[in-house]
């Protein structure tokens, strides 16, 4: 299938369907690094607390997901898996809807077009739901399908993308943009986004567990407490940026600590002989499985 109109990147809209903290942060980031302005960005809720959020951002906040979508010309979904088909269909008329459920051959009085419009740009952060799935709801195949990770809270997010049906390299390219501004985004077979919630998905709760760990371990070796909070968070930190701003191995930087009967490969032997690398492959693994699982 081909793609639709072109997306205008001087101009387009872009719009929320969910106004969780996921798009709140996707808008923030957005907004902060100047890749769209906060008047171009709209959702639509109804709490008080969410509304504010997003209009102190001076993003528009609507009553109803229908006025976004009719507005936007990208609009992302983004919602519990639980709920995201009735999110993708409310969106539409609902005689198109009941007509296609009941797969039935709609008469001129029921023949109504979709909402969405081939000159839309769908795309998804819902986990675990897939484009075919998506696509045959919304009626539209234009969709692009992202899994970031919570890190894009504060603009460290590790995204992953797959184009579907209809999408452009073009609209691919755009959403990289969008994705870009809130951390690191690479481009994937859908097939493997199970194995990418295993691991950039769920990775950050074993990074939090790993934080956790080393600050007992600086009390227990006598340090204050927040003291060793702060400097396990930051020995963290500093550790993933070498990795990836040097361009070395990580078992090349490993090296490069561990002096010859030193303290650090002292440390290392322990982990070792508790199993370190292969209980967090292990953990990797078992979130995959539990993706498909799920999905």
């Amino acid at each position: 299938m081909t793609g639709g109109v072109p997306i205008p990147n001087d101009s387009y809209k872009l719009g929320f369907i969910g106004a969780g903290k996921m798009a709140e942060s996707i808008a923030r980031g957005v907004v902060k690094s100047g890749e769209l302005p906060a008047s171009r960005i709209q959702t639509a809720h109804l709490n008080p607390g969410r509304r504010t959020a997003f209009e102190s951002l001076g993003v528009k906040v609507h009553d109803h997901n229908n006025q976004v979508v009719e507005d936007s010309d990208v609009v992302i979904f983004s919602v519990k898996p639980q709920i995201a088909q009735g999110q993708v269909q409310e969106t539409q008329p609902l005689n198109f809807v009941l007509v296609k459920s009941l797969r039935l051959r709609p008469n001129k009085a029921l023949q109504l077009k979709p909402l969405f419009s081939k000159k839309q740009l769908l795309v998804s952060v819902v986990a675990g739901v897939k484009l075919k799935d998506l696509q045959e709801w919304a009626g539209h195949s234009r969709f692009i399908r992202v899994l970031p990770n919570t890190p894009a809270a504060v603009g460290e997010a590790a995204s992953v993308m797959s184009l579907g049906a209809a999408a452009t390299e073009e609209d691919g390219k755009l959403i990289a943009g969008l994705f870009g501004a809130i951390g690191k985004l690479w481009k994937a077979d859908e097939k493997l986004f199970d194995a990418i919630t295993g691991l950039s998905g769920s990775g950050p709760a074993y990074i939090y567990l790993a934080i956790e760990a080393l600050a007992d371990g600086g009390v227990a070796a006598g340090l204050p407490r927040e003291l060793a909070l702060g400097l396990a968070s930051q020995t963290v930190l500093g550790a993933a940026s070498m990795t990836t701003n040097l361009g070395k191995h990580p078992g090349q930087l490993k090296d490069d600590v561990a002096s010859p009967g030193g303290t650090t490969i002292a440390g290392i032997h322990e982990l070792e002989k508790g199993g370190f690398r292969g209980i967090l492959m292990n953990a990797v693994v078992a979130a995959a499985k539990r993706s498909r699982e799920l999905s």
